[in-house]
């Protein structure tokens, strides 16, 4: 059976209190088991944890003092990915269920009711399906340089079209874009996947609602999309950004790896919650 062993340290220096939110640690999906997790935060604190229940992103809330905050999440998961068919048809918007239809609509980086018309020129043609999602992601690997470090957070999925550079964020939300301004429900989705060339990092890609079901799809081809831990699942990168800071902070350290392995034969440690290490303070 496969497993991955992740491993996030993120070390901030607080300049005052600070509130942050975190979402690093893999989400409660059908697509993975978590077998075995630690969570470290130095210095000792209360710390709050939460979870959306329709998404399952898990979230970590604390109120850091001035000084150093190191935050360590360790994990090894279990993945079960779900084979994808072949052929998968498009759904009219009249039979898409009520908790997909918000996928449809435009977001803060993904500008679908400004790009119809280029959707439209570029995709329209196709014939509906998984072959057209296909076409799209095929479309962005070949028209976007992946560069790190050239976009911001606050470029747009129209923002990339333009520059025809960015990151797997960048890709992932022009490939929602062009799927919403086709009226294909889309979604972001964030995880940890082991890269065989560095630097590791968190990797973003997008999912998109096609008969009756979510399927991913990677515009970077960077990683094995089925070995992808997820994260986080949102309409963009505002729903599942990794921290969420309120005060005067900088990053120090992000160090993310991932290590891929098998889970020895008699494991039973599965569903098991998180384990508080020391130096942590659980609310």
């Amino acid at each position: 059976m496969h497993t991955s062993l992740l491993d996030c340290l993120l070390e901030y220096e607080v300049s005052g209190p600070a509130h942050f939110l975190f979402n690093i640690e893999a989400a409660f999906h059908d697509g993975h088991e978590v077998v075995e997790e630690r969570l470290t935060i130095t210095p000792s604190m209360k710390v709050r944890h939460f979870c959306d229940e329709r998404s399952g992103n898990r979230f970590i809330r604390l109120d850091a003092p001035k000084g150093i905050l190191s935050v360590n999440y360790h994990a090894r998961v279990q993945l079960h990915p779900a084979p994808v068919p072949l052929h998968l048809d498009e759904m009219p918007v009249s039979a898409l269920p009520d908790e997909v239809l918000h996928f449809l609509m435009p977001s803060r980086y993904c500008e679908s009711d400004s790009m119809s018309r280029i959707a439209q020129q570029l995709f329209g043609h196709l014939p509906q399906g998984m072959g057209r999602l296909r076409a799209i992601e095929s479309w962005i690997h070949e028209s976007i340089e992946y560069q790190p470090g050239f976009t911001q957070s606050t470029t747009t999925a129209q923002d990339v079209f333009v520059q025809r550079i960015g990151v797997c964020r960048d890709f992932a939300h022009l490939g929602i874009t062009l799927c919403r301004a086709l009226n294909i429900p889309a979604r972001l989705v964030v995880g940890y996947v082991y890269f065989e060339e560095p630097p590791q990092d968190f990797h973003a890609v997008f999912e998109a609602w096609l008969d009756g079901r979510w399927v991913l799809f990677d515009a970077t081809r960077s990683a094995p999309i089925d070995r992808l831990v997820r994260i986080g699942t949102g309409r963009d990168a505002k729903d599942v950004a990794f921290a969420t800071i309120f005060g005067d902070v900088k990053m120090r350290c992000k160090e993310i790896t991932v290590d891929e392995g098998d889970l020895p034969a008699g494991d039973s440690e599965a569903g098991q919650p998180p384990a508080v290490a020391a130096g942590t303070a659980g609310a």
